[in-house]
């Protein structure tokens, strides 16, 4: 399978959205992770961006929460 990749290239479909501008990707075909960066480039998802990802999910999970409750108020 990597070796379709390697010629065709890869097919990412969006398996986890962060934010508007950052999500997680995999490929189709050879499982290959990879996510957005703050320049707007894809890189590997390592175990440590992952973590980065987590921890800014769930900031902008509070804080559109925190909006929203301070709306319907």
């Amino acid at each position: 399978m990597a070796l379709v990749c390697s010629v065709l290239g890869h097919h990412y479909v969006v398996t986890a959205t962060i934010t508007q501008h950052i999500h997680e990707y995999k490929c189709t075909c050879c499982g290959k992770e990879v996510t957005d960066t703050d320049k707007g480039f894809l890189t590997e998802l390592t175990s440590k961006q992952r973590e980065i990802n987590k921890i800014l999910y769930s900031y902008v999970q509070r804080r559109s929460n925190r909006i929203t409750n301070k709306l319907s108020a």
